[in-house]
């Protein structure tokens, strides 16, 4: 069992800047993520997208806000549970701590739950191919978690995103043995220095590039073994791969949490502005997942609740401790 401080339900920008913030009152952290590595949308959405209203970067990629927060966070040494979802939340039996359990079984304690799940947790937005169950993790793979496991193999991507170029440009440098990328148009959702990374290299025969085309049926004997390709104007055509990834985006959804006890609205949860806690005591939400009256849904408004959330949760572990606020100015930071 793992056992923490504060349990943070979420490892997006808002989760990781709590980290920071709870350790500065020496309160460690543990986060829990569907995703398979932390940054929530940032990562798995527009990593290359730029950002503009976070104070002290006039533009700073997403993906780089993460790598910062990830760094900032370093020196409090954070627990990772990844690609493992919060499933189930009970108290102890003296009801001092929750016991979360994770989608996988592992088993998580903390007096303090700090929701910060963004939109929720992600699930995959699914091709509407018949069959297709039979092949998931057998060749059809919504999320990538490990790059190497596709080292040598041939792998089809389809998606017109950031995550779709990405991933077709890291495979096709000497990962996969053949990365062919389908997308149904010949426009691409993506930064433009991906697009062209993947038009570069598509010229440069490392990428076989398909638009105007998608996937409409899958195939193997047991495991992936081929794809049914309707390309316009060419007609239909097999594609022989061993993986498919059809990274088609994450669509959010409140999941499990919703069975918490929670007063939820509109798929948000409610929460009192003045420590950001929910109506179950213990428990709070910080960042795009909460709801209260003026609610901006902003990276910096999340990080101002993490702020006032964790003094709350201080407060909340050690009932009889005094804490003055010391400014980092003055005294460094000063990790565990």
């Amino acid at each position: 069992m793992i056992e923490t401080d504060i349990l943070i339900i979420g490892a997006g920008p808002c989760g990781l800047f709590t980290v920071f913030e709870a350790g500065l009152l020496k309160l460690h952290c543990h986060l829990i993520d569907a995703l398979p590595q932390p940054g929530g949308q940032l990562t798995e959405i527009y990593p290359k997208k730029p950002i503009y209203d976070i104070p002290g970067f006039p533009e700073i990629l997403a993906g780089d806000l993460v790598q910062h927060l990830m760094k900032q966070a370093e020196p409090f040494k954070p627990g990772f549970t990844l690609g493992e979802r919060a499933e189930k939340v009970e108290k102890t039996e003296d009801g001092k701590f929750f016991i979360v359990t994770g989608s996988r079984g592992t088993l998580h304690k903390a007096p303090v739950i700090a929701i910060a799940g963004g939109l929720g947790s992600f699930e995959p937005r699914k091709p509407p191919i018949p069959n297709i169950e039979q092949f998931e993790d057998k060749g059809v793979e919504y999320i990538v978690r490990d790059p190497e496991f596709y080292k040598g193999k041939r792998v089809a991507v389809s998606g017109g995103g950031d995550s779709a170029l990405d991933w077709s440009i890291y495979l096709a440098n000497g990962v996969a043995k053949e990365v062919t990328l389908i997308h149904r148009s010949k426009s691409f959702r993506g930064h433009p220095d991906s697009v062209q990374k993947v038009l570069d290299m598509s010229a440069g025969g490392k990428i076989k590039l398909l638009t105007d085309a998608e996937v409409t049926r899958v195939g193997g004997n047991g495991i992936l073994g081929e794809l049914t390709v309707q390309h316009q104007p060419e007609g239909e055509s097999i594609l022989q791969t061993d993986h498919w990834l059809p990274l088609f985006g994450l669509s959010p959804k409140l999941g499990p949490l919703a069975e918490w006890g929670l007063n939820i609205d509109k798929n948000s949860i409610e929460v009192d502005t003045f420590d950001y806690s929910t109506n179950v005591p213990g428990i709070y939400a910080i960042g795009d997942i909460n709801t209260y009256p003026g609610k901006l849904k902003l990276i910096l408004c999340g990080f101002h609740e993490a702020t006032l959330m964790v003094q709350s949760a201080f407060k909340r572990i050690y009932p009889d401790k005094n804490y003055v606020l010391k400014y980092t100015t003055v005294n460094g930071i000063q990790g565990f």
